[in-house]
């Protein structure tokens, strides 16, 4: 259809201006080049369309763009050390959303600030997460689900799957081309997850205890099989409080826990209370290094990618906790 179209005005555009020998030299060539511009087809007949995408956290733009390919667009409105918990969409990402073809963010409650953007949104808006079933989801000692799924590659891939499959309704051209990208996509993510499952189990389990500042390593834990401990709760605007600190204080005398780790996205002054903590107790702990949790890296690094992030999440851990 578009390449219907710009031939059509490529005709209008001769017609206009072919009037004499002369000018039909000069307008064959700037009517060539109109349809050089506009020409969409690809050689095997098929339109190079592509689409404008939108999500917030860069563990779904990341993938996407991958099995997308040059066929999408694709836009994390989210970026290093950005807190989904807490963020509240500016009148640029409004802006942005409104021109996107397509929305995809996890849902689960972890973008809770833009609910309401989302819902007066005149573009399609997918929560992806929220295609995982019920019964693989993690849940708090209160009830909430735990929104942080992308830690377990498994149920992340159901969640991927779902947007894979909204991208193919708008571009059904290359839906052969996006379902083959994301099959070798996937393998590389069990891959990942396989070689994390080996490494770990080379810890041996009393040491596999992972201390955090917030809650967003449940789904880690249970696939790598660790115990995960953290002061704050799922969510970032819950308050840590003086018994938290302790808490995690005791654990860490009771279990000899070496290490402790801070997040990229969140302020690292809980850990260090109970690095310090723990000092006056007379236990050394040391600090194993910083996670990529919420957020991912900047773009263009290895981190900046959602294999990448988890890689040097598993490397990290790993190397501290075997000490």
């Amino acid at each position: 259809m578009l390449a219907l179209l710009c031939l059509l005005r490529a005709i209008l555009f001769l017609g206009g201006l072919c009037v004499n020998t002369f000018k039909v030299v000069v307008g064959s060539v700037s009517c060539l080049a109109l349809l050089a511009a506009c020409q969409s087809d690809t050689t095997d007949g098929t339109e190079n369309e592509s689409i404008d995408i939108v999500t917030t956290i860069a563990q779904i733009a990341d993938p996407l763009s991958v099995i997308g390919g040059e066929h999408i667009n694709v836009t994390a409105l989210m970026g290093p050390g950005v807190d989904p918990h807490l963020y509240e969409a500016t009148q640029s990402d409004i802006s942005t959303l409104q021109n996107a073809d397509l929305i995809f963010y996890s849902g689960l409650h972890l973008e809770a600030n833009m609910m309401d953007v989302f819902s007066n949104s005149s573009v399609p808006s997918v929560a992806i997460s929220e295609t995982i079933p019920e019964a693989d989801l993690l849940l708090d000692e209160e009830g909430s689900i735990d929104p942080h799924v992308w830690f377990d590659p498994s149920l992340w891939m159901i969640a991927l799957d779902e947007a894979v499959e909204e991208i193919k309704d708008a571009v059904p051209d290359h839906a052969d081309e996006f379902e083959a990208n994301k099959v070798a996509y996937f393998k590389e993510l069990e891959e990942m997850q396989q070689q994390a499952e080996q490494t770990f189990a080379n810890i041996p389990v009393e040491q596999r205890v992972l201390v955090t500042a917030h809650d967003a390593f449940g789904y880690f834990g249970r696939v790598n099989q660790l115990e995960v401990v953290a002061l704050q709760g799922l969510s970032t605007e819950s308050e840590i409080g003086l018994s938290d600190v302790q808490s995690t204080i005791d654990t860490i005398i009771e279990k000899e826990v070496p290490a402790v780790f801070v997040e990229t996205s969140i302020s690292d002054s809980s850990i260090r209370s109970v690095i310090d903590g723990a000092a006056k107790a007379g236990v050394e702990v040391e600090l194993g290094g910083e996670l990529y949790s919420d957020a991912m890296g900047e773009e263009g690094t290895e981190v900046g990618t959602y294999i990448g992030m988890y890689q040097h999440n598993v490397t990290t851990i790993a190397e501290a906790l075997s000490k």
